[in-house]
């Protein structure tokens, strides 16, 4: 399927509001019921775009695109979109805040017990990194909306400006409280583990990155060089919220980083938070997790861009919170992008399917950290590797069959629907009884979205050909998964379509797939500003055809009589203007230059025949 993500996502935006907004109001909730995170998700999959595309943006009502008007023309007219959106933000802060104005960030029905038993009280308030990962995006486009709004509806005279001007600072307030709130969770779900080599975690990690079976002393001895700058950096500058047992320094321990499912157990209050985030007692066992390690650091990149930090948006505080933030995602993007590769034959990436520390596989854990080791090449701009990376990409798309047909009672289905299964140890605490679950449902989405990132980089053209057919399948099968019929239509996620009639049909859009799905057509949108590859091969024929070229004109502007204005002169003059053009484009667009040069050379040629044919 063609990706043509500014259409899209403007079907996907009719989409939502066709679902959620009838008789101007919005209805929360999907497939999963509405809880912090699926309300996020919805609320995203209008603000992401909004903020993040200048082509839809919408909080300068006169300068609203057309097409962007007409996907959201439920709303009213252009001057009222902007009041809509800060409104479905304060309805959103006001369902998730507490009586004591605390932000509450519950995973509530996406959580799942055991047993066949409904979800305790106590069950239903437990927050996940989930839920500060995805309030972390809300909030940061949240705030990147209200502050451009504001600016209009300040220099407006109408009674609903007026109002309006009134009710932003609060709504600003309470995204701001919330941000607050979202990046200290995070910085309290960030886990340092490091196990003793004999216990089941540390062979686990052993059994993955010991691919040449060398002696388990060996395989420690290197592994701790190849860490030992982030043991270093972790020992002395990862302080806030930190547990003081850690021994990172001790290089005869494995070592792991990244994030638990929730605040750990082992997490400091962090004093300068008001909000109960700051000190509540964690129940995550400090173990980290791929998934909601891969999902932390896609919320932190939301909060690290360049345009964050010129915009202004944040305070002392969540600046501080920031610093801690980017450090954690340095040190756990690099340890699982140093570990992928690790050793001098196969990598571990290579052994699919990955094995976690607590003993799980899954072609999902492969998947997760070959996307965590793609968003390192992304993040430092490097190539390296990439052609093998992405031939782990190629074997685990078959695997996991998005570029293979599924059989009856395939295994790989459980990936797409329900999802891999988590099991959050440290929630039996809470519930008494067996660890809660979560389900994990987007290794299509993860696929596309890394392919699309992978495809920014200046690879060669064979590599990134094969990232964009990658990404092509990945849409095909996220295409037979849309909803088409129901007031959904248009949505995602139908697991009768993928699985037939052994599953129930969907009750509604599942929030989860959809925002992931959205997000892919943002970064398919950028990817696909980019310039175009520039081989130096072809850059080499374009240089060759041009200088021919211009040794050929050369000879013809010796044949033009004089200064006068002459057809032949113009025709000259064309031919001398298209090699220019040529030349200014050579490095960014060599094949367009290569066209332009052979397209001189035709011309060329056609003097050159007309000058014999006049001789003859």
């Amino acid at each position: 399927m063609r990706i043509r993500p500014r259409q899209q996502l403007l079907d996907l935006w009719q989409a939502v509001l066709a679902c959620c907004y009838r008789d101007e109001q919005w209805s929360w909730g999907g497939r999963d019921g509405a809880n912090s995170i699926s309300d996020a998700e919805q609320l995203l999959c209008l603000l992401y775009p909004a903020t993040e595309l200048q082509a839809f943006a919408v909080d300068q009502p006169n300068y609203v695109a057309t097409d962007t008007l007409l996907a959201l023309e439920p709303f009213g007219e252009e001057t009222r979109i902007g009041g809509v959106l800060v409104g479905l933000l304060e309805d959103y802060l006001q369902r998730y805040t507490s009586p004591e104005g605390d932000p509450v960030f519950a995973a509530g029905s996406y959580l799942h017990p055991t047993e066949d038993r409904p979800l305790t009280a106590e069950e239903f308030e437990l927050e996940v990194v989930d839920s500060y990962s995805m309030s972390l995006s809300l909030c940061i486009a949240a705030l990147r909306f209200l502050r451009g709004y504001q600016r209009f509806v300040s220099g407006e005279v109408r009674r609903e400006a007026r109002r309006l001007s009134e009710r932003i600072p609060e709504v600003i307030d309470a995204v701001g409280a919330r941000l607050t709130a979202a990046m200290a969770g995070l910085v309290r779900s960030f886990v340092i583990h490091t196990p003793e080599p004999k216990s089941a975690s540390g062979q686990s990690i052993l059994h993955m990155i010991n691919q040449n079976h060398a002696p388990d002393d060996e395989v420690i001895a290197q592994l701790s060089a190849r860490l030992e700058r982030l043991r270093v950096q972790a020992a002395n500058e990862v302080r806030l919220s930190q547990a003081s047992e850690v021994d990172v320094a001790d290089d005869e321990r494995l070592f792991e980083c990244g994030w638990g499912w929730g605040i750990v157990r082992t997490a400091e209050p962090i004093d300068f938070v008001p909000s109960t985030v700051g000190r509540i007692q964690g129940y995550a066992e400090p173990r980290p997790y791929l998934y909601f390690t891969a999902v932390a650091l896609d919320g932190i990149s939301d909060l690290s861009s360049q345009r964050i930090r010129e915009l202004d948006l944040l305070t002392d505080e969540q600046r501080k919170l920031a610093d801690a933030l980017q450090l954690r995602f340095e040190l756990a993007r690099t340890y699982w992008s140093t570990v992928a590769q690790f050793g001098g034959g196969r990598w571990p990436l290579e052994d699919i399917p990955w094995r976690t520390s607590d003993g799980e596989e899954s072609d999902y854990f492969s998947l997760t950290v070959t996307a965590m080791l793609i968003q390192d090449l992304v993040y430092r701009d490097s190539t390296e590797d990439l052609a093998r990376t992405v031939a782990v990409f190629d074997q685990l798309a078959r695997r996991g069959r998005i570029t293979s047909r599924l059989t009856a009672g395939d295994p790989a289905a459980i990936l797409h629907y329900p999802g891999v299964r988590l099991g959050l140890s440290g929630s039996e605490d809470v519930s008494g009884g067996a660890p809660l679950r979560w389900y994990v449902p987007d290794f299509v989405t993860m696929m596309l979205k890394r392919c699309l990132q992978a495809a920014r980089l200046r690879t060669d053209v064979g590599t990134r050909d094969q990232l964009m057919a990658l990404a092509e399948a990945a849409m095909d099968h996220l295409d037979r998964r849309v909803l088409r019929e129901g007031p959904a239509a248009g949505l995602w996620d139908d697991p009768v379509a993928l699985l037939g009639p052994s599953v129930a049909p969907a009750a509604g859009p599942s929030w989860f797939v959809t925002e992931r799905i959205m997000e892919c057509l943002v970064i398919a949108y950028d990817t696909f500003r980019e310039p175009p590859l520039a081989p130096p091969s072809m850059v080499d024929r374009a240089i060759d055809l041009m200088s021919e070229a211009d040794h050929l004109l050369n000879q013809e502007e010796l044949e033009v009589e004089g200064n006068d204005l002459t057809p032949k002169q113009a025709a000259v003059n064309r031919i001398r203007q298209t090699l220019d053009r040529a030349r200014s484009v050579l490095r960014e667009r060599p094949g367009t230059a290569y066209s332009l040069a052979t397209q001189a050379l035709v011309q060329l040629d056609e003097l050159a025949y007309a000058r014999q044919d006049a001789t003859r």
